[in-house]
């Protein structure tokens, strides 16, 4: 039979959400629900299952959709951190309290549960999936998405196939190392990792850092007491014109910088796309990380790699939110599963 739906999910490190999509590329429905404070990978699978189901329930009760809308229903497709292609798992995702230092099977988990057929993989390899099928990507064969969130992932496509090594864990960028001598400890298990400087997370350390180096220099970051700061704390500072808050982007892009320009070196991509939170930092983050890729760049390699923002687009051309763009990823998974 000719399928006419599936279902794409993006599971972050705080949320996960997710959405019936049809072949056109439409989130016809979506939900979220949190991905941390459970026991353990079957109690996740227990409440994103129920989840699921209840969102088809409202879908074929609304009317808009088939009846018996699961019938139609070609597969899942997850996109989540540490996710590994090949074997369908959640390998020790340090982000996420029930999947730490644990192998965790959750495609097989939401295949029992739902009956559907469940294809997962790297949430940064679902984004360039996405990116290739709806986005600026679209027409290209080599390329890196990079995603900046909670996180940094990476998805590699070199001769339009994704790059995930023998074990389906290969292109992990973001824990390559970027200090080598006193790096930032890093949910990995290492020091120095890229992650630890350019996620937002990382964002919100540098600011921190500098306020306290810098502990003589007016900043409004020093007027928020009352919580952690956060990298839009960060952002919303810097639109007003906070010299420290500048600051912490200028040494945040020049750190991305240069590892693109390390990044060239092994898969000469036409474009490195950035996708995720940070990238509504626009300019305050893309001029010094352009800066610094261009300084960086080994000579055979010069103005060969255009640096661009994930713009996935809806039929109308405006701009999908980060959410939409991760939806649509991991559900290009289940049309090719």
């Amino acid at each position: 039979m000719n399928k006419h739906y599936v279902i794409g999910i993006d599971m972050g490190g705080t949320n996960t959400t997710f959405g019936i999509v049809d072949k056109r590329g439409v989130i016809l429905y979506r939900d979220q629900i949190k991905t941390g404070g459970f026991e353990s990978g079957e109690a996740y699978a227990d409440a994103l299952c129920a989840s699921i189901n209840a969102l088809i329930s409202k879908a074929e009760a609304s009317g808009d959709l088939i009846k018996v809308l699961k019938e139609e229903i070609k597969g899942i497709g997850i996109g989540a951190p540490n996710g590994n292609y090949r074997t369908g798992t959640l390998d020790k995702a340090a982000n996420i309290s029930w999947a730490k230092n644990k192998v965790v099977y959750l495609a097989d988990m939401i295949k029992e549960r739902t009956g559907l057929h469940c294809t997962l993989t790297n949430d940064a390899n679902a984004a360039a999936i996405g990116e290739r099928e709806y986005g600026v990507a679209k027409g290209l064969k080599d390329f890196i998405v990079i995603t900046l969130g909670t996180g940094v992932g990476s998805g590699i496509v070199s001769g339009g196939r994704l790059i995930t090594g023998h074990d389906g864990l290969a292109g992990e960028l973001g824990h390559n190392i970027v200090r080598r001598y006193n790096g930032r400890p890093c949910g990995c298990g290492r020091s120095g990792c890229l992650e630890t400087y350019t996620s937002a997370n990382g964002v919100a350390r540098t600011a921190r850092e500098f306020l306290e180096i810098k502990s003589d220099k007016p900043s409004l970051l020093r007027e928020i007491t009352d919580r952690p700061i956060t990298s839009k704390d960060v952002h919303d500072a810097a639109k007003k014109g906070d010299e420290i808050a500048i600051e912490v982007f200028n040494y945040t892009g020049q750190l991305l910088g240069e590892s693109f320009a390390d990044f060239l070196n092994f898969s000469s991509p036409e474009a490195i796309i950035l996708f995720g939170g940070l990238t509504k930092a626009g300019d305050f983050i893309l001029k010094p990380l352009v800066k610094a890729f261009k300084e960086n760049t080994l000579c055979v390699y010069e103005g060969k790699t255009r640096i661009l923002f994930s713009g996935v687009q809806k039929e109308n051309s405006t701009e999908l939110s980060d959410e939409e763009a991760a939806i649509l990823g991991a559900s290009a998974l289940a049309w090719e599963s």
